[in-house]
């Protein structure tokens, strides 16, 4: 279901891809707000594109045609060819002469813009686009090279309004992430403040900050409609921003993009973290992700019923300071008159394996997943092979050297395919019982 069309969440960009998991060889469908989209790259205006996903001959979706010799988007069905700025530059089926060109036979484009590593789509008008400006974060754009940053995104199964909510509630950390970033013994009062207020969003501070002030002062920015982050020094090792766009992409679907930038103060943490292979890192989000994704997607459904966002107040009981942001969150929304969809009902409740799925949710989607994906697959046969030959060959040795030495590859082969198979079930589901429950 479209947004409503002249809400805040349709003048404003979002962004729907890191570039570099991007493909420019073919389209990429991605939905925005109800709208379903065609993400390509231009090759002839050396720039990505963003159409509406349906060919003006027949309906189909132009994600799953291709990108032609021409470097133009080609329809699947019947070979209609569009250039960069929607216009039909070929029917196959015309005469010679035929007018191809009309205001019916092109394709609906949206306005795109790259910033900071991200595709951004301008969800509304077109014309209106330069007058929004693009939500990067001001800190990157200060000495970039001094920041060290680890990227992550999912799609996630709840609404955009859910996942906003969820990172702007810091007294949470403590208990719902348990044994991954939190910790129950650091909980405490958490007295917000707020600092300033109004249509572009909001900003507050956590004097004390989070782990009882072990880690400083925590200030947070709210740029509506889609954008927010904590900024913290811990002293003596770096400052520390947790970033996150909330792409919304349906009722109850909304597209995470996390940005872990940190500032170290000296270059040893940077190096180490440079390190660790990003599909890894990304195995370490989904965890946290899980942490709270089950009960955030039954949480919304219980909220609705209630009444929805409107209610919250009456819905809720929110005793504490540590509700401020929250608070400040839905009042930014009921002065922009409603969240992304109205009142659009939610879909229906699903099940717990669905709710941890990874792989279409991530994995396909993630350049560096994929990828490990496919060579940890083709890991596998490799090491398979090695253990049968290095036990053959032990067997055949006996209790000599030769024999020891087969024996350990046998082992450390072994070794080799059961992990490469735990990674690549790591790379499809989650764990349905949480860390922070776990014995």
């Amino acid at each position: 279901m479209p947004s409503l069309p002249d809400s805040p969440w349709r003048r404003a960009w979002y962004p729907v891809a890191y570039i570099k998991d991007l493909e420019q060889a073919r389209p990429t469908p991605f939905t925005l707000l109800g709208d379903d989209l065609v993400l390509w790259w231009d090759q002839q205006a050396n720039q990505w594109r963003a159409f509406a996903d349906v060919c003006p001959h027949r309906l189909v979706p132009l994600s799953q045609g291709r990108l032609n010799g021409d470097g133009e988007l080609e329809c699947p069905y019947h070979g209609w060819s569009f250039n960069g700025d929607g216009h039909c530059t070929a029917i196959p089926q015309a005469d010679p002469g035929t007018t191809i060109d009309s205001p019916r036979s092109r394709c609906r484009a949206y306005a795109t813009a790259t910033g900071q590593g991200l595709l951004f789509v301008f969800a509304g008008d077109p014309a209106a686009a330069s007058a929004a400006p693009l939500p990067l974060l001001p800190l990157l754009e200060e000495e970039p090279e001094q920041w060290s940053v680890q990227d992550t995104f999912r799609d996630l199964p709840y609404d955009a309004l859910t996942l906003l909510e969820n990172v702007l509630d810091v007294s949470h950390v403590p208990f719902t992430h348990h044994a991954t970033v939190g910790k129950r013994e650091t909980a405490g009062p958490v007295n917000l403040e707020l600092k300033t207020s109004g249509a572009e969003g909001f900003t507050g501070v956590w004097p004390e900050g989070p782990r009882r002030g072990t880690l400083g002062t925590q200030f947070t920015t709210f740029q509506a409609p889609c954008l927010m982050w904590h900024d913290l020094t811990a002293k003596g090792f770096a400052r520390i921003l947790t970033v996150v766009y909330a792409t919304p992409i349906r009722p109850g679907e909304c597209r995470l993009f996390a940005r872990f930038p940190f500032r170290f103060e000296s270059a040893l943490p940077r190096r180490l973290l440079g390190l660790r292979p990003e599909w890894l890192q990304h195995l370490g989000n989904h965890v946290v992700l899980e942490d709270d994704q089950v009960f955030l997607h039954w949480q919304e459904r219980v909220l609705q019923a209630r009444g929805g966002g409107a209610a919250l107040a009456q819905a809720c009981y929110l005793a504490t300071r540590s509700d401020l942001y929250v608070r400040a969150l839905h009042d930014w929304v009921g002065r922009s008159g409603g969240g992304p969809f109205g009142e659009a009902p939610l879909p229906e409740r699903l099940g717990e394996t669905p709710l941890l799925e990874r792989y279409d949710s991530h994995t396909r989607h993630c350049r560096s997943c994929r990828t490990a994906d496919r060579r940890l697959a083709q890991l596998q046969p490799g090491a398979a092979a090695l253990v049968l030959l290095g036990l053959a060959a032990a067997a055949w040795w006996g209790a000599c050297a030769p024999g020891a030495a087969a024996l350990l590859v046998a082992v450390l082969a072994a070794g080799a395919w059961l992990q490469a198979g735990r990674w690549r079930r790591q790379l499809r589901l989650g764990q349905p019982v949480p860390p922070r429950n776990r014995s």
